[in-house]
């Protein structure tokens, strides 16, 4: 049938149109994540550009819940004419309208990802009514959650087992928490490790005793594990080093942190303590206070006065087939490891977590575990008072968009229960003041479509932290009107065959994808976005699974009538974050703030890696 055309006079006369291209985005976007994902998550679900909160009239309108309940402010619609943000997309699902859209006739040949993107609609319009029906039980969710959260819990080792090693901490730990356990580690077992046995140049086989203890946060996405506050690691046998020792360290979003390894040393004179405890105490025997000799004169120093540093030392806290009792505790400025009453290590907080983050305590490995028991825990949740949890202040607002025409804009992918992501990048880089005073627009896609004109257009994560000020420098090095492609480049890159991103050789014949840019964070300008737009529209857009590998063909199509220029830079960082920075991904919220601190008060570009 014929495709409804949209009404010309809704359009600025004259004015370019760049973000059709997120449209295109967004829909791939869409068929990408379901796909990868059993469920349906991500903002594309009931995506929107999060504005200011809109007034009753409208929100009762478009059926959007009274407060941000999912985290998303929704993008006011009452403005002055030559200020309103027009509607782009031609893809209307309203009932009426399904069959004019061509969605599942299965005739046109692009009837498959509209199929999609309808079905995609659906659960976003049903997610939406959930929410509104939840906003008006907030209190009495935040009442029952604060209910459930005890001042200690303990579990016998049977009763962890039934809940596959996982106690769960309600309303997480606050200061002086402690959780102790006891247990017995396993005897050693011969186990394959292609690493160790690399390393130590043997046969593949290695006998291997250990466990893992982790404080560990919320899941936040679907195939990725809960991020580990903190990794408490007791190797007995099997370390690379050949030796026992305890490793602890952070991960979050998949990308591990720097560990910290205990092998037997005590930690330097000169490091820094935790609550002026050492990071690691010592059990490694090496020296000559257990001699005959020393044993025999212990009594001359005291006789005359003399202070003598005793050094205490002990085996490895922990032997194969013996009990022990480690306690973990929470102190001012990190965890604190004891077994059978001995210090034995601390470990800093990282800047990513805070205590009532850790919702859970997970036992695995080589140990069998008789009981736990978490005392001195919170009783309530610091974040479910409802209005404090929303922060619905209006300087976490986006400033409005004037009626001229933005530099550069910036579209932030999130999904719908990142709140806490979106909060911090409000808090952060969205506070500059190229943003605030409109220079360059930030807005989140959690699918209502507006439209800004803009000379180029960034895409980023919500776990992406922008330098703004930088960006907009590499971008103005560039001719103007010389068409942009800019970003962490892949030349020459090999498709995988194996592994989550695994391409077949049906998906992609070819030994090599074109040149594209990581997909964290890259620019374009918006000659190349309309050209996106035009060929989705008339449903010439070749799609490929990979988002950031499908803006490499399609640039590189483009470049075939136009040349593009390219430019590549190792500052945006596909993983984790460097020194001098543009962009840095793979940053936790409380991440995000305190690299936005250190910009304002240090005027450098430092990152805050120790998570």
């Amino acid at each position: 049938m014929k495709r409804e055309k949209l009404n010309p006079l809704l359009l600025f006369p004259n004015r370019p149109k760049p973000l059709h291209f997120f449209i295109t985005l967004m829909l791939l976007y869409l068929v990408f994540t379901t796909f990868e994902f059993k469920t349906f998550e991500f903002v594309s679900v009931s995506s929107v550009f999060e504005n200011e909160p809109q007034n009753t009239h409208h929100r009762k309108a478009l059926n959007f819940p009274s407060q941000e309940a999912s985290g998303v402010y929704q993008g006011s619609l009452h403005r002055k004419p030559m200020q309103e943000l027009q509607k782009v997309s031609t893809l209307n699902f309203n009932e009426g309208n399904l069959n004019q859209t061509g969605l599942g006739n299965g005739k046109d040949k692009f009837s498959e990802i509209q199929r999609a993107v309808k079905e995609a609609w659906v659960k976003g319009k049903r997610m939406w009514e959930e929410i509104q029906f939840q906003n008006s039980e907030t209190v009495n969710v935040a009442e029952n959650i604060s209910d459930s959260c005890l001042h200690s819990i303990s579990l016998s080792g049977s009763e962890l087992r039934k809940q596959k090693g996982i106690m769960m901490i309600p309303c997480g730990l606050t200061l002086w928490s402690h959780v102790t356990v006891v247990g017995t580690p396993r005897l050693g077992h011969w186990e394959h490790d292609s690493k160790i046995s690399v390393v130590k140049d043997e046969e593949e086989k290695v006998l291997v005793s250990q466990f893992m203890m982790e404080l560990q946060g919320l899941k936040i996405v679907e195939d990725e594990e809960p991020p580990k506050i903190l990794h408490f690691n007791p190797r007995l046998k099997g370390d690379y080093s050949g030796k026992p020792v305890i490793e602890q360290n952070t991960c979050y979003r998949m990308q591990w942190g720097s560990s910290l390894r205990c092998e037997g040393w005590k930690s330097r004179a000169d490091e820094d303590t935790v609550d002026g405890q050492v990071k690691c105490e010592k059990w490694i025997r090496d020296d000559d206070s257990h001699s005959e000799e020393s044993k025999a004169t212990w009594w001359l120093p005291r006789l005359i006065g003399r202070k003598h540093k005793i050094t205490l030392d002990w085996p490895y806290p922990f032997a194969e087939g013996r009990l022990f009792v480690l306690t973990l505790t929470a102190g001012l400025e990190g965890y604190h490891v004891s077994v059978d009453g001995k210090h034995i290590t601390s470990f800093p907080y990282r800047t990513g977590f805070s205590l009532e983050d850790a919702t859970g305590l997970s036992i695995k490995g080589d140990i069998n575990v008789h009981s736990i028991y978490a005392a001195s825990l919170p009783t309530s949740h610091p974040s479910f008072a409802p209005q404090m949890h929303l922060e619905l202040l209006p300087q976490w607002k986006a400033p409005p968009i004037l009626d001229v025409n933005a530099e550069l804009f910036i579209g932030i992918l999130s999904a719908g229960n990142h709140f806490a992501e979106r909060m911090a990048v409000r808090k952060s880089w969205m506070q500059h003041k190229l943003i605030k005073s409109s220079h360059v627009v930030a807005r989140f896609f959690v699918a209502l479509i507006r439209t800004v004109a803009a000379k180029y257009i960034m895409k980023c994560d919500d776990d992406t932290f922008v330098r703004v000020d930088s960006i907009m420098s590499e971008v103005r090095k560039v001719e103007i009107g010389r068409s942009l492609y800019i970003g962490n480049m892949n030349y020459h890159h090999t498709p995988l065959r194996h592994g989550k991103w695994a391409v077949t050789y049906e998906e992609w014949t070819e030994e090599e994808y074109p040149t594209y840019a990581n997909g964290p964070g890259y620019i374009i300008s918006s000659d190349i976005a309309q050209s996106i737009v035009s060929n989705f529209e008339e449903h010439e857009l070749k799609l490929f699974k990979m988002e950031d590998v499908s803006m490499g063909m399609w640039v590189e199509q483009f470049n075939n009538s136009k040349p593009v220029e390219y430019v590549h830079s190792y500052k945006f960082c596909q993983f984790g974050c460097i020194e001098d920075y543009y962009t840095a991904h793979y940053q936790s919220p409380r991440q995000m703030t305190c690299m936005w601190d250190k910009l304002q008060h240090k005027g450098k570009p430092l990152c805050c890696n120790n998570r």
